[in-house]
């Protein structure tokens, strides 16, 4: 009786996991399908030529900033009311928001309902990262995180090749996919640290204990730091590869569809890679210290390839994706740093708060292009990144073995 009923806990821990996974999976596909659809897009509603890029990054950066509103309200919901609620919630406002997506005809509708889409998608990550982390033993989350990422990051991956097609039908499929899901988590179940925390009188989802405490604020700030540099290299570097492709003389334009979806096929083997490493090396900073080395070579590589041809790029893309296949790790780093009763606010909104990220740095480097031009801004940038992501990581406290059954007080 008591092996029939392992066996059952143990199909339903798997199950728990490739659900999460398909979350992040769907997520990732909407997150990435305006980078894929940009251009496309935005011609078909009228947009001139000269007015795609403003254009573009305006409608992207509503989608960051709902990202932002949506990482504070589903981490929330998650700590006061369960994982559960958040991953049916997200997955549902998502979906509805897509589809409409199919049927803009104007610059502001495509921005207002990205917003809406964003906030949805805010959920999903943080939401699955926490059931997994809270429901695998110590020894074996991070393969569980790492799962939940690799498969997930194929996402970008589906949105590239559908992207090519009719950007309305990829906008369709977007929802479609979110509803098939939706029926999936009928099965799904919360975790048992979060059911103890339940029953506890200690105050849960307070956003106000991530900044009442100067330790676990700077710690909070630390785990943002530390991913910042993975969403800069997808937001710009990438996404922008026609107009990089033009300043190093490329010998046909570069395909920013082709280049995000290298990239993200790069970023699920690195993300796999990496979670292997840290459970080999039982360490989770160690890790992210090789690979963010490793992604700030990659990235001068690509900003220095004069004359870069389209094959070279796809390469590069791709090797760059690698490169920063920290994902899960870094997700995993944040949920590991504090206890049951905000770990859902935390693994929530620190996620988002580093896509979000991309509204400032988007500002940043725009400033930067009109002074230094794209090339040497890139480099600005970077290293500005890179130097505060390796400060960050220096003074977080290694989280491997960590026990999580606890609460912040």
């Amino acid at each position: 009786m008591t092996d029939d009923l392992s066996r059952k806990q143990k199909r339903n821990v798997v199950f728990l996991v490739l659900v999460a996974a398909l979350g992040y999976f769907v997520d990732l596909y909407d997150l990435i399908i305006f980078s894929i659809v940009r251009t496309q897009s935005l011609k078909d509603i009228g947009v001139s030529d000269a007015d795609i890029q403003p254009d573009g990054v305006f409608i992207i950066n509503m989608q960051m900033f709902g990202l932002l509103l949506g990482g504070l309200i589903w981490g929330v919901i998650g700590d006061k009311f369960g994982r559960i609620k958040v991953l049916f919630g997200s997955i549902l406002l998502y979906s509805l928001a897509n589809i409409a997506n199919g049927f803009v005809h104007d610059v502001n509708t495509y921005a207002i309902i990205r917003f809406i889409a964003g906030i949805g998608l805010a959920g999903e990550l943080g939401a699955g990262i926490t059931l997994v982390t809270e429901t695998l033993s110590k020894e074996k989350r991070g393969y569980g995180t790492t799962i939940v990422a690799a498969i997930g990051l194929f996402g970008a991956v589906v949105a590239s090749l559908v992207g090519k097609e009719d950007w309305r039908t990829a906008y369709f499929t977007g929802g479609g996919l979110g509803f098939v899901l939706l029926l999936l988590r009928m099965g799904t179940f919360e975790s048992g640290m979060y059911k103890r925390a339940e029953q506890s009188t200690v105050s849960k989802g307070n956003l106000l204990m991530l900044f009442n405490d100067r330790k676990r604020f700077f710690k909070y700030i630390c785990c943002i730091l530390i991913g910042a540099p993975l969403w800069y290299v997808v937001g710009i570097l990438i996404t922008q590869a026609p107009e990089f492709g033009k300043e190093l003389g490329a010998t046909e334009p570069l395909s920013a569809a082709t280049g995000v979806m290298f990239t993200y096929i790069g970023l699920s083997i690195g993300d796999i890679f990496a979670g292997i490493l840290s459970q080999i090396t039982r360490s989770r900073k160690l890790t992210m210290l090789i690979f963010q080395v490793a992604s700030t070579i990659s990235v001068i590589v690509y900003l220095s390839a004069k004359g870069i041809t389209p094959d070279k790029f796809m390469w590069l893309s791709f090797i760059i994706g690698f490169c920063i296949g920290y994902w899960a790790t870094f997700n995993t780093i944040a949920a590991e740093q504090f206890g049951t009763n905000i770990r859902s606010t935390v693994a929530t909104t620190v996620p988002n708060f580093v896509r979000g990220a991309l509204i400032p740095i988007n500002f940043a480097f725009d400033a930067l292009v009109k002074h230094y031009g794209r090339i040497t801004s890139g480099y600005i940038m970077l290293f500005i990144l890179i130097g505060l992501s390796l400060f960050a990581l220096s003074r977080l406290k290694e989280s491997f073995n960590k026990d999580l059954d606890y609460m912040e007080t």
